[in-house]
């Protein structure tokens, strides 16, 4: 599962189909910035997870991997990515033959260099020759998919790989030179115990992990999760979440972990041997070592996306590729980009995005912010709504911001209802 599959990847309202032979909505004007790239291959699809994957039989990784070459061809002249994220899926998966081709590509394409390159990996998927390869080539983040340090909570949601596998992984990159580390965690799943969630984090802690992300389970349709459920065979603890929720805020912040985003915390410096030693400074109220690209999202700067499913918006203009890796291949092959539907924003509505986005970050929004993305000013379209905010007491304003508040972002999706225009 992807942490970093764009925020835009559910069809959107008024979406038009888009034309066989689209190769991009628009060219941009000046060279996009961020590179999501979707890897579809999983070697068991997990129990609670909805992101379009594809089991990796046949030929279909070579032809993924040629298609794949393709596409970073066709978005090349417009792209220079100053981040980059290979999310899934299981990008870990693919060989280190079928790595050297893409990164190759990437080499060839000046597609190199981007100041944070994210892959994500499944621990039973870490090798020392690929995480050597990926280092060597710019690669300087990883993010694993762990979710559990319990065996028997592993088994359930479905994942491939055991505890002891997570640590051996966790050693391997370090030792191949990365020093910004994500781990990947769900609380809440069924049978897990507030003692079981407790003992994870502290675990995972231990490990000096510079980034962690933690998702509540949610239950989408059409996932075994769902219909188990639906079915009766477990009951949703809500009072359960909420207590495991407050309990993973207050015990990253006394590990030095830092909450940006509702699900998401940061370190100020990177873990070595040697102890902490400092990190680039950037705005004050985000840690050093958030997730760049995922802040991208999120501030609604433009990116490309590419692979089957992958979303992209560009100068408020947005599509989101097949979610068919075979018809997405059959598009690429012919030379041309298979986006299944492109739209064009107004300014409002995309403004209206953003301002509901932008409150998933502890930060929220500065006003001064908001409006040289937007061109509006947060205070007055949104007014009625910030005051809705204020009134419920999920929410605080400066002179400079709005934010909501630690109680707000448990309720940021009924927060988010509110600023859609």
């Amino acid at each position: 599962m992807s942490a970093a599959v764009s925020p835009l990847n559910l069809r959107p309202r008024a979406a038009v189909p888009a034309p066989a032979d689209s190769i991009t909505p628009g060219l941009p004007e000046a060279p996009v910035r961020g590179l999501y790239v979707h890897v579809p291959f999983c070697a068991h699809k997990c129990e609670y997870c909805a992101f379009y994957s594809a089991p990796p039989s046949g030929d279909i990784i070579e032809r993924f991997v040629g298609a794949l070459v393709k596409e970073l061809e066709l978005i090349a002249p417009h792209c220079r990515p100053e981040t980059v994220f290979f999310g899934g899926g299981t990008p870990s998966l693919l060989t280190l033959r079928q790595w050297e081709t893409i990164l190759g590509a990437m080499e060839r394409l000046n597609l190199l260099g981007a100041a944070e390159w994210t892959v994500e990996c499944n621990p039973a998927t870490v090798s020392a020759d690929k995480a050597a390869l990926l280092r060597r080539f710019g690669v300087n983040r990883i993010s694993m998919g762990v979710q559990s340090l319990d065996e028997a909570l592993l088994d359930r949601l479905g994942r491939i790989h055991s505890r002891d596998q997570v640590f051996r992984s966790h050693d391997i990159l370090r030792n191949a030179g990365f020093d910004n580390l994500n781990i990947d965690l769900m609380f809440a799943i069924p049978g897990q115990t507030l003692e079981l969630w407790h003992r994870t984090l502290d675990e995972a802690l231990a490990l000096g992990t510079e980034h962690l992300s933690c998702y509540e389970v949610i239950y989408e349709d059409d996932t075994p999760l769902f219909h188990q459920l639906k079915a009766g065979e477990f009951d949703v603890d809500e009072a359960l979440a909420c207590t495991m929720y407050d309990a993973l805020i207050d015990r990253c912040a006394a590990d030095g972990l830092r909450q940006y985003e509702i699900a998401n915390f940061a370190r100020d410096h990177r873990v070595t041997r040697d102890g902490p030693r400092p990190a680039g400074s950037t705005a004050p109220t985000i840690p050093d070592l958030a997730c760049r690209h995922n802040v991208g999202y999120w501030r609604g700067r433009d990116y490309f996306g590419i692979g089957p499913s992958a979303s992209e918006s560009i100068q408020g203009k947005r599509s989101k590729n097949w979610s068919n890796t075979n018809l997405w291949i059959e598009r690429l092959e012919r030379g041309r980009r298979a986006q299944e539907w492109t739209e064009s924003l107004t300014p409002m509505g995309r403004a209206g995005e953003l301002a509901a986005f932008g409150l998933r970050m502890n930060a929220g929004w500065p006003f001064e912010e908001f409006q040289q993305r937007t061109g509006m000013d947060l205070r007055g379209e949104w007014r009625e709504s910030l005051n809705t905010l204020l009134q419920r007491g999920w929410a605080e304003e400066t002179a400079e911001s709005f934010r909501l508040n630690r109680t707000g972002l448990r309720y940021a999706d009924a927060a988010a209802e509110l600023m859609l225009r």
